[in-house]
């Protein structure tokens, strides 16, 4: 197998924001996972878990997506705000039937986001909200004048306005959001995104229209149409910045998805086979989104992705615990070289979700913290943030699986970052066979390689009792001939590589 990399020609920048992450006021997401309060015991920074914070740290947040999620369409930001004892409570009817007590709200999610040094996307509501809430939040949050909101944000405590990135505008709303057709929802983003306003012109908030629930082509044509209609604006690209796509991989169906530590080889391969789907997910969505947007000015945000398994025994079925093992570490890998190779279109993609829900970077348990293989994968592609993608194509793969449930049996992406060091990083999803790989530039010689592995069995995971059986290790299994690298893959590993070309 060859792997081909034309280190000069650039395709387009891998913005930081694909690398992004995913908090909802989901089970233990946001409290105990994130937050833990000022008062507790266990270390923290104004109520953020520090040992949490520092973990993220490490993989270079780059945009941390919240309140949700379906809780964004049924939240309203007034009851997160002012003195914590005084906030309403509330029962968290899509998550668990339990008390949201808005101990977190607006003033805590920007004060997160300031020690993970990231940007911030909130997500208002549509779906039980208002357009004057939904404008007088935005108020609360940018505006630096006399106002309303402004002196209301100024008596819970922060003189200044805070910096809002990215702004949905609903979330879902082809479902839980709503059950709103296109036609329905296109006409309701046009009226609510005029009402979130930029106060500072150097500091433009970039608005997000709900975009389709996977494959729903339909959804996507229809949104675009509505938006696009006259009398819009030819220079206001429909009236947004970006288009959220959300896809997750269930591995058997809704109803019986599956566990996420005790499964066969048949399914670990149907994971594989739906991973990659994404590609054609991407694919078609943007080819629709260029009938009206050639030139690529709105982005695609696969803000919500990753694998959603049966929740684990004796946990609150809607908290949506679930381990973490190798096999979603390879679709976390998978993706990733896809959001890469679409890095032309593709500007953000948010991991569902960041702590203890879904596809999780990191576990928590009281006072323990457990890093998942997902973890490390996002530990080994941080490299790709902010740099260009590099034309490359592997030569001679196969098709593994069994039945219809088949895949290539290697993926990869290359770039290049602004010190001319490439990365490339390889997945061997193979869970029997090493495979080799010649990697060859075109035009240049090959200097100092370095590398790191994950890998194991398809179905290791770190639990507390055992949180090091899957971790990110140095890897020099391979050979250097100053032409060509020469590279084993193990069975069931992740390699990334950095390469000094000469």
């Amino acid at each position: 197998m060859k792997l081909h990399i034309n280190e000069n020609r650039k395709l387009s920048h891998i913005e930081p924001e694909v690398y992004g992450h995913f908090s909802e006021h989901l089970g233990r997401c946001i409290y105990g996972g994130l937050y833990v309060g000022e008062n507790s015991q266990i270390k923290n920074e104004n109520g953020m878990r520090k040992d949490v914070v520092d973990a993220l740290k490490e993989i270079k947040v780059p945009v941390l997506r919240w309140p949700g999620g379906n809780f964004a369409d049924e939240y309203h930001w007034m009851d997160g705000i002012g003195p914590k004892e005084k906030r309403k409570k509330m029962i968290n009817t899509h998550w668990g039937g339990v008390i949201e007590d808005n101990s977190f709200g607006t003033h805590e999610y920007f004060e997160l986001c300031k020690q993970l040094g990231c940007k911030t996307y909130v997500n208002g509501n549509v779906g039980s909200g208002t357009v004057r809430e939904m404008s007088e939040w935005v108020e609360y949050m940018t505006f630096d004048g006399v106002s309303p909101m402004a002196e209301l944000r100024k008596e819970n405590g922060h003189e200044k306005p805070w910096t809002v990135d990215y702004f949905g505008v609903g979330n879902e709303n082809w479902g839980c959001g709503g059950n709103m057709t296109a036609d329905y929802y296109g006409n309701k983003y046009r009226n609510y995104q005029t009402y979130v306003r930029c106060y500072n012109g150097n500091k433009p908030i970039k608005k997000i229209c709900c975009g389709p629930n996977a494959d729903d082509y339909k959804w996507t044509s229809e949104v675009m149409e509505v938006c696009f209609r006259h009398p819009a604006p030819a220079a206001a690209h429909g009236f947004m910045d970006g288009l959220s796509v959300h896809y997750y991989v269930v591995v058997n169906n809704w109803e019986h998805k599956g566990s996420a530590k005790e499964f066969s080889k048949e399914e670990y391969y149907r994971a594989m086979r739906k991973a990659v789907y994404m590609d054609e997910i991407i694919t078609r969505n943007d080819h629709i989104m260029s009938e009206y947007d050639p030139e690529k000015k709105i982005a695609m945000l696969v803000d919500e992705w990753g694998c959603w398994h049966d929740v684990e025994e004796g946990t609150n079925p809607g908290f949506l615990y679930q381990q973490n093992s190798m096999r979603d570490a390879q679709v976390a890998g998978a993706t990733l070289n896809i959001f890469n190779k679409h890095s032309d279109r593709v500007k953000m993609g948010c991991l569902a979700q960041i702590v203890n829900v879904l596809q999780s970077v990191i576990l928590t348990e009281d006072d323990k913290m457990v890093l998942t293989p997902t973890y490390h994968v996002f530990h080994m592609f941080r490299h790709h943030q902010d740099a260009d993608l590099l034309q490359s194509y592997l030569e001679g793969t196969e098709k593994i699986g069994e039945g219809e449930d088949t895949a290539e049996n290697v993926n990869e992406s290359v770039s290049v970052d602004k010190d001319g060091i490439v990365t490339v990083t390889l997945n061997n999803i193979d869970v029997e066979k090493e495979n080799i790989v010649d990697i060859d530039f075109r035009n240049s010689s090959i200097g100092e390689v370095t590398g790191t592995i994950l890998s194991g069995k398809m179905d290791d995971y770190n639990s507390f009792d055992d949180p090091e059986r899957v971790m990110e290790k140095s890897f020099e299994n391979f050979e250097n001939s100053g032409n060509v690298i020469k590279v084993a893959l193990p069975p069931c590993s992740l390699v990334s590589l950095r390469i000094k070309l000469s």
